[in-house]
């Protein structure tokens, strides 16, 4: 008896899964792509942080507002390089009482959107920039080496040399662009 209920069990279930499989009359992928849509990105913790922490550094008088040229400096040190232009349009958008500033939850909300719209390979080449500082295009160990100092590393060459032999896939011995991103990427820092 037991025997022939789990073979009638199974019986059902391969009809049920052959019947759903067959009658999808194209509702699978609206779900799909309505499900894709619905899926926000979200910052991290650490670029919460990083914001409160940038808005707290300029608001000197501790009002709860930055100013202007404030903001401007503020959005530069989270690595926007805003021009004079967008200052105004924000200022316009988000001082509506004419304050002459914004408060923390619209800086927040201007970051947010900033963060978030990022292009990650522009990101990338930026940062490959501030390594390559003689523009030959590529990061060599005297690059390396400079970087360390002045994020005050101590790292002797051999260290050094073992960064860049770990991810110099071309074996030329220094880091080019694609070797570069391909660090970044593996890494979760983007």
């Amino acid at each position: 008896m037991a025997l022939s209920t789990s073979t009638r069990n199974n019986k059902n279930n391969a009809v049920a899964s052959t019947t759903s499989s067959n009658m999808d009359f194209g509702l699978t992928p609206r779900i799909r792509a309505r499900r894709s849509k619905k899926q926000r990105r979200e910052l991290s913790e650490d670029q919460k942080i990083e914001i409160r922490e940038a808005f707290d550094l300029f608001d000197t008088d501790k009002s709860g507002m930055i100013d202007y040229h404030e903001l401007r400096v503020a959005m530069r040190a989270l690595g926007f390089d805003v021009k004079k232009q967008e200052i105004k349009k924000i200022q316009q958008e988000y001082d509506r009482e004419e304050v002459g500033g914004i408060k923390y939850a619209d800086f927040e909300e201007i970051m947010t959107v900033k963060i978030l719209n990022r292009d990650p390979d522009e990101e990338i080449f930026k940062a490959f920039q501030l390594f390559d500082d003689d523009q030959t295009g590529k990061i060599s160990i005297k690059n390396l080496k400079r970087v360390a100092r002045e994020l005050g590393e101590s790292l002797n060459d051999d260290e050094l040399q073992a960064m860049i032999d770990e991810f110099d896939k071309d074996e030329d011995g220094e880091i080019d662009l694609n070797e570069f991103s391909n660090i970044m990427k593996q890494s979760t820092l983007l």
